[in-house]
């Protein structure tokens, strides 16, 4: 399907080439027709959202990575996806462009449209990555959509060779320079804490994207500079295989403790 999807969407943006884009007229309501017909694909929907017929401003960039990453995740994976905040600028010492001057992850978080608005339409993912090319993928974790657990990338690097060398089988994992997520099924937040509560130590460097939490994800810029990468990219067209959020911890939890240095902290 991804094959498919591909040579569409090039033969869309070769025929793009040649169009101008009608400029929006004073007072129009700039949001797409969400109803999709009944006969309607996947494939179909999907390049639907971006057919030349629809105005676009000047500035849109047609096919960039970042809407076909959105688009991929909304319409093939059923992922609910927002466009994060991006920065001031282009560059990684410009500020996030949210009004606060020491927000913790520049760029890398919902701001307008909030979490909440997260979709996985593909007409509404379109039609926010026409107008903001350059905008991060967010993930809105829980309910239905994956959750994740997240550390530091050199102690995550050395816990997934350790969990594989066990045999553990384990779902897609995104990468940052600075931290790695493992993606797990979705897990509700009183399930978490009586997971936490049963433990006698939980390293301290270990992070729970659960319900009404987010996730960057590839290819979008990371808040600390350089790009978000997945290390274990879904296998499966569809929805990816998850592991149980009590494996991946337990896991990580022995492999800190029984790790050079033992204690309960993971080293950043």
């Amino acid at each position: 399907m991804r094959e498919i999807l591909g040579r569409r969407l090039q033969r869309l943006r070769n025929r793009l080439k040649t169009l101008r884009p009608a400029p929006a007229q004073s007072g129009d309501q700039a949001f797409p027709d969400t109803t999709a017909p009944e006969t309607a694909t996947p494939e179909t929907v999907l390049l639907g959202a971006v057919t030349p017929d629809a105005p676009l401003p000047e500035t849109a960039l047609p096919g960039t990575a970042l809407r076909d990453a959105a688009l991929v995740c909304a319409a093939g994976r059923r992922w609910p996806v927002l466009p994060g905040i991006g920065r001031c600028g282009t560059g990684v010492a410009d500020g996030c462009a949210c009004p606060d001057p020491d927000c913790p992850v520049p760029g890398a978080h919902p701001f307008d449209p909030g979490l909440l608005a997260a979709t996985t339409d593909p007409r509404m993912v379109a039609w926010w990555w026409t107008r903001r090319p350059a905008a991060p993928v967010l993930l809105a974790t829980g309910g239905s959509a994956p959750c994740a657990v997240s550390l530091p990338a050199a102690a995550a690097a050395r816990a997934v060779v350790r969990l594989e060398a066990q045999g553990m089988r384990l779902g897609p994992i995104v990468a940052s320079p600075t931290r790695w997520s493992l993606l797990v099924a979705p897990y509700s937040l009183e399930r978490l804490g009586e997971l936490l509560y049963a433990k006698d130590h939980v390293p301290s460097a270990l992070r729970f994207h659960g319900e009404g939490g987010y996730l960057l994800l590839p290819p979008s810029p990371a808040c600390s500079g350089g790009q978000v990468r997945w290390e274990r990219e879904p296998a499966d067209a569809g929805s990816p295989w998850l592991p149980e959020v009590e494996t991946v911890v337990d896991a990580l939890v022995e492999a800190s403790s029984g790790a050079s240095g033992g204690g309960s902290r993971l080293a950043y």
